[in-house]
């Protein structure tokens, strides 16, 4: 261990404490876990989270946000190499989510081989269990809602009420080379998201 000299002694420096080290690990953390954990907490109904979220959002924006806290979703970080990075769990329903962010409104899966590949794993084991594959997009800088809501194509219609919400989620849109595109402006806001499945859990 390392000592410091004063006046011919040898004196310890001070407590390294774990708020110190969590201060450090947050200031290391990538801005993907940042926004991972930010709506993981969201969806949980985290008073602070939503308090901090909803500073620049309108009025509509604000309530619908704010209506998570009377049915919110367990969340569980399930980052792998071709996995998803969020599942939430509720009594009525079930969502994997992948969260991408970007200061540019549109992301395009052909810029990175291990995009595609990613969508079309989660395509293929979300067709087997009947659930929609969740892209939530963060556009950075946004006053507002910065989030919205898409879903991958998966060519068929699920059972159940998770038919009624493929409906309403905007799909990630394919070009005509065939690569997957998300447009921000396009998807479905959060807020307007958590509005909807709120109602449909009631």
């Amino acid at each position: 261990m390392r000592h410091f000299r004063k006046f011919g002694h040898f004196r310890s420096p001070p407590p390294f404490s774990l708020l110190n080290m969590l201060c450090i690990f947050d200031i290391m953390a990538t801005a993907g876990d940042r926004y991972e954990r930010e709506l993981k907490y969201l969806l949980a109904g985290d008073a602070k989270t939503l308090k901090t979220m909803v500073k620049t959002c309108d009025d509509a924006e604000r309530c619908a946000y704010t209506s998570i806290i009377d049915n919110p979703f367990v969340v569980i970080r399930a980052a792998g190499s071709l996995g998803v990075d969020l599942v939430a769990l509720r009594w009525d329903l079930s969502f994997p989510i992948e969260v991408k962010s970007s200061a540019e409104s549109t992301l395009r899966f052909s810029r990175n081989p291990r995009l595609a590949e990613q969508a079309e794993k989660m395509i293929e084991e979300c067709q087997k269990a009947s659930l929609i594959p969740i892209y939530a997009f963060r556009l950075k800088g946004h006053r507002g809602d910065p989030w919205r809501i898409f879903a991958l194509p998966l060519g068929a219609s699920l059972k159940g009420r998770m038919r009624l919400v493929q409906k309403t989620i905007p799909q990630v849109e394919i070009s005509h080379n065939g690569n997957f595109i998300m447009k921000w402006e396009n998807g479905m806001k959060l807020s307007k998201f958590i509005e909807y499945v709120g109602m449909n859990g009631e």
